[in-house]
């Protein structure tokens, strides 16, 4: 790569100008909708967001409506999306904006704001105040590794200083918003994982990777994250009509979300024993007529889950846990993850 970035600003911003995608966040650029649409994107693909974007800003359109909302009503909008936390420190930092009485356009004020790392604030900076900030996310820092074959895993310490350093030389004084997007688009279109499309790109002939016709090469294949295997077993519990769910604690994973009480399994063990145990030490039940009605896979992102379902009868009485008991048809209206989706979908 030239060390004169001037080259690589003004053909990229040529390129994007003609080839970015129409998306929802980017007719209207507000510090909101910026920051609504990073947060979400975050370990989440494009053209999964775009629903849930739209539907979230209908309806919480700004700061003020996100931050008067109850939470419950804020992760019921998300639900399905993932990684909850992202929801519930939206509503945290809504809160804390809405306080102050203005969105901050400082490093220093985003960075303040729960769930906003450095990618995140240089973002909001330069997409919607059109402020010289840098960003590195995946894209980007494939997109400068390949530039100037920048050998190494991307996530270790030493080469995430050089691409954060590479990051800010580049991004223009003018027009940083438009030169960030085209950074990210490039990635995301282009500069791909696998394949890449060098034939199409607007940097190909200021390119290292190119040169050296290894672009796939760069950057270095980073360390694999163990995926775990898990077993479970979950109660279908009805009475009268309903069925029983159970609310997690705020603290916990997936904390504030409506499920279907269940176990973790050991690999040989006996899910509807652990289930029946686990019913009557955590909820004080004994349901009669037990029968397992199917089973459900799920994966995460480093965790593949197989679930057995079992169908049960309560006696009477109130479970001893923050539950409620729910009629089928008002499930969906409660936040729900994708996996008690699922197996809601067994009733």
């Amino acid at each position: 790569m030239e060390s004169d970035p001037r080259p690589i600003r003004r053909r990229l911003l040529r390129w994007f100008a003609q080839h970015q995608r129409t998306l929802p966040w980017r007719s209207d650029p507000t510090p909101y909708r910026v920051w609504v649409s990073e947060i979400m994107l975050q370990q989440t693909q494009v053209a999964t967001v775009i629903p849930y974007f739209e539907r979230f800003v209908r309806r919480f359109s700004d700061v003020a409506a996100l931050a008067a909302a109850d939470l419950q009503d804020v992760l019921a909008v998300w639900a399905g999306l993932g990684y909850y936390s992202r929801a519930r420190n939206l509503h945290r930092a809504a809160g804390l904006i809405a306080s102050a009485g203005r969105f901050p356009d400082t490093l220093e004020g985003l960075l303040a704001l729960p769930g906003v790392g450095r990618y995140t604030a240089g973002a909001i900076l330069s997409i919607a105040f059109d402020k010289p900030a840098p960003i590195l996310d995946g894209n980007v820092a494939r997109v400068l590794c390949r530039l100037s074959a920048i050998g190494g895993d991307p996530k270790s310490p030493a080469v995430r200083r050089r691409l954060w350093s590479l990051a800010e030389t580049l991004v223009p004084p003018r027009r940083p918003s438009q030169f960030n997007q085209a950074m990210m688009e490039l990635g995301a279109l282009v500069c791909t994982p696998r394949s890449p499309l060098c034939g199409r790109c607007p940097l190909a002939a200021l390119c290292e990777a190119k040169r050296q016709d290894r672009p796939e090469a760069y950057p270095a294949a980073g360390r694999k994250t163990r995926v775990l295997t898990e077993r479970w077993a979950v109660a279908l519990v009805r009475r009268g009509g309903c069925v029983l769910m159970t609310r997690r604690a705020e603290g916990a994973r997936w904390g504030g979300l409506w499920e279907f009480p269940g176990t973790t399994v050991a690999a040989t063990g006996n899910a509807e024993a652990d289930l029946r145990r686990f019913l009557k030490d955590e909820l004080s039940l004994s349901p009669s007529q037990f029968a397992q009605v199917g089973r459900v896979r799920h994966q995460l992102t480093h965790r593949n889950m197989t679930v057995e379902v079992f169908a049960a009868a309560a006696p009477k009485g109130r479970p001893s846990t923050a539950s409620a008991w729910v009629a089928p048809a008002n499930i969906e209206a409660r936040p729900i993850s994708k996996l008690t989706r699922k197996i809601a979908a067994l009733l």
